[in-house]
């Protein structure tokens, strides 16, 4: 009965996510039933749970002509259950008659579904046998449909369809050297290859197992994260201000400049993941933690350069986490730009005459990057410093006529979508 308890916790894991509104990683970190799960099932459960929140929106349409109400009319348990069969069959070429009985086997071992069992039975049936309405659903119903006019507005019909296929593949594993020079040797020890501006993509796999974790030569960190940090230009003997610093990775690029930097996040709990990171990475010294929102925050002595990578909607990150298409609400993704447009004045006014601040979101929207910086920008305290091509790299081609960075897809290997906004104050 393994393959029913694995299809029961990737069931949980669902509603966790959708129901409760939480992000895998949580919501494996808190599934009774997936903690109960050892070796093959765990990452099988797993499996059957990313795929089924990476092309939600498309199994629901593969599944209404099933139904004879909308699906969200079902138990979150049958409903959640239905979700994964139809990932088995669809997307992970699971034989037919292992969909059916295992996850009808999960339904009846359940309480709160064994009352379900014959109606997942049923519509699993034909589920196997038919996958044309799933076939035909457009791309862009990987989203619900209020994101999909929020990225079609933003971004035009052909880049919103492109994110929405580049969400539809498993995303690359990055790494961050921390001696930049290193990037090779780091390639050629763990089969990766270098992307981006020093980056090295490797294959997926446990990271606390791979070579040079354990020594600090590393750290995860998307190619295209990587890029803000590097456009700031640290030196030895500047003073840098990461604000919003948490989970680090930028905090520990600007530390392996040799420059001063003060690390602020409103968040004590994950500036502990920052400092632990630090110290793993020998970059601790080069590093003050200051735990306190950056509204209430007074430094000693303004800063010669910032980076300010501001909270956001994180729609850029969808590839590696495609439950936030889900778990946000309309109202969630319009707040951020008043907090953003704070923030950076906020920061401005924490900037020498002169230094150097780089907004960056993990978000493509154009409301929450573009026009945010031209909103602060008409304030008159700061102006652009355009981006290069060169200065890219890899990115070149995402470089947008007001010389900001927009890391859209296009660059030949998978990565998120940052906004990028270099800036000086006058």
């Amino acid at each position: 009965m393994s393959g029913a308890r694995a299809r029961k916790a990737a069931a949980e894991l669902l509603i966790e996510t959708l129901d409760n509104r939480r992000t895998l990683d949580e919501a494996m970190a808190t599934s009774e039933h997936f903690e109960r799960l050892k070796g093959p099932d765990r990452g099988f459960a797993r499996a059957m749970a990313s795929a089924a929140l990476r092309q939600l929106g498309r199994i629901d349409k593969g599944l209404a002509p099933f139904l004879t109400r909308p699906i969200e009319t079902a138990t979150p348990p049958a409903r959640a259950l239905l979700r994964i069969g139809a990932a088995q069959a669809w997307l992970m070429e699971t034989p037919p008659h292992a969909v059916v009985s295992e996850t009808v086997d999960a339904a009846k071992e359940w309480a709160r579904a064994k009352s379900a069992a014959g109606f997942v039975n049923a519509v699993l049936r034909k589920t196997v046998n038919n996958r044309s309405h799933f076939d035909r659903a457009a791309v862009t119903a990987v989203w619900p449909d209020w994101l999909t006019v929020t990225m079609m507005t933003s971004l035009g019909v052909d880049m919103a369809t492109a994110l929405a296929e580049a969400q539809l593949e498993e995303p690359d594993l990055h790494l961050t050297p921390k001696v930049e020079s290193d990037a090779p040797k780091i390639a050629e020890a763990l089969g990766g290859e270098i992307i981006g501006r020093g980056s090295v993509r490797v294959p997926t796999g446990k990271v606390a197992d791979m070579d040079g974790f354990e020594s600090g030569d590393w750290w995860v960190q998307d190619a295209a994260a990587a890029l803000p940090a590097m456009l700031l230009g640290a030196k030895p003997g500047d003073l840098v201000f990461d604000l919003c610093a948490a989970p680090g990775g930028k905090t520990m690029q600007l530390a392996a400049t040799g420059a001063t930097v003060v690390a602020v996040d409103r968040s004590a709990t994950r500036l502990e993941k920052v400092s632990e990171n630090l110290a793993r990475t020998g970059l601790a010294e080069h590093v003050e933690i200051v735990a306190e929102r950056l509204e209430d925050w007074a430094p000693a002595e303004p800063a010669d350069l910032i980076l300010l990578d501001a909270p956001c909607s994180a729609l850029g990150t969808l590839q590696r986490h495609p439950e936030g298409a889900w778990i946000k609400q309309p109202d969630d993704v319009t707040r951020f730009p008043d907090v953003q447009a704070r923030l950076l004045r906020r920061a401005t006014e924490m900037l020498k005459p002169g230094g150097v601040l780089v907004y960056c979101v993990c978000t493509p929207l154009k409301a929450e990057g573009q026009d945010v910086v031209d909103a602060v920008l008409g304030d008159g305290q700061l102006e652009r410093v355009p981006i290069s091509a060169e200065e890219a790299g890899a990115f070149a081609g995402c470089v947008t006529e007001k010389g900001d960075v927009l890391t859209l897809p296009g660059t030949g290997f998978r990565h998120d979508s940052f906004h990028i906004s270099r800036l000086t104050r006058k």
